[in-house]
């Protein structure tokens, strides 16, 4: 079997967000959201895949928006989820306008604020956002800013999952969590469903409709357009990043040359050049975390590979 990428935009959206699928998307959601507890029972897809009349373009595929209800406490929340691929500039401002959106269009002209419910926006992403924190899922909310206590009412939440921090291997998957996200990690180098994840019936599912078998030609040639698209995305990012790194060099070498002329040629030259160089390198893996495999980017940078996880 050869399974669809499903990180791509439009496989993403055909797995999670069709309308029969719903068994899939509750599955989930109830493990990245609620812990795999069965919080959600049913739901509504506000926005259903259907098959794009434009195919190749990425803004034919829309988020995933879905209308939840708390099986316990009967109360609703919409939830937005998204697979952001490329680390595009202003992406972390799009996900919060989305989710402050979605929070404030819920209201028509003299209704009242207390028919507003709880918006929360998923975010799955192929590239490192939170260097400094170790831990693959990342949870914010509205905190008072010196003594960190949550405001009153806990409407709008930010939930960010890094899958270039997710290193099990199939022998080590223990949760649901662990195996859906072992699902979009390594789904398109697989030949087969694994035993264990195809013991969960939405899993096996997922395989199911990511088998490139059951697609029909128009999806398979969309497919394809995606996964070209997002090629020459990477490409361009990697170009306008080596670019800089040969500029922040050659800006470490003019450092290097005014201290030198100051503290002495030989010692400023050397102290310089390698400061310029070093920063420069930092600031660029940084970037390329999540885009590029560890080697590239040491190869790009000339970091090592400890100094390069640090970062991590």
């Amino acid at each position: 079997m050869i399974f669809i990428n499903p990180k791509i935009d439009f496989a993403f959206k055909k797995i999670f967000g069709s309308e029969g699928n719903k068994d899939i998307l509750i599955s989930f959601l109830n493990a990245l959201i609620y812990e795999e507890q069965p919080v959600i029972h049913d739901l509504e897809i506000l926005n259903p895949y259907l098959a794009p009349k434009i195919r190749g373009v990425k803004d034919t595929y829309l988020d995933i928006k879905a209308k939840i209800t708390d099986s316990e406490t009967g109360e609703q929340r919409t939830v937005i989820i998204e697979m952001q691929v490329l680390n595009v500039e202003g992406f972390e401002k799009r996900i919060l306008y989305n989710a402050a959106k979605s929070y404030s269009t819920q209201l028509s002209s003299g209704q009242s604020y207390n028919l507003l419910n709880p918006v929360i926006a998923l975010t799955i992403t192929d590239f490192v956002m939170f260097a400094e924190l170790s831990n693959i899922t990342s949870r914010f909310v509205l905190k008072e800013k010196d003594f960190l206590i949550d405001y009153p009412i806990y409407d709008i939440e930010l939930i960010f999952v890094e899958l270039p921090k997710f290193k099990r291997n199939l022998s080590d998957l223990e949760t649901i969590v662990d195996k859906w996200l072992y699902f979009l990690n390594r789904a398109r180098k697989l030949n087969e469903v694994p035993a264990s994840m195809e013991a969960i019936p939405e899993i096996k599912k997922a395989f199911y409709i990511a088998n490139q078998a059951n697609l029909t030609l128009d999806e398979l040639e969309d497919q394809e357009k995606s996964e070209i698209f997002i090629q020459d995305q990477r490409g361009v990012i990697t170009k306008a990043l080596r670019q800089g790194l040969e500029q922040g060099l050659e800006q470490g070498l003019e450092q290097g040359l005014e201290q030198g002329l100051e503290q002495g040629l030989e010692q400023g030259l050397e102290q310089g050049l390698e400061q310029g160089r070093e920063e420069k390198a930092y600031e660029i893996a940084k970037k390329l975390l999540g885009v590029l495999d560890e080697q590239t980017i040491c190869q790009m940078t000339g970091l090592t590979i400890d100094k390069l996880r640090s970062l991590q």
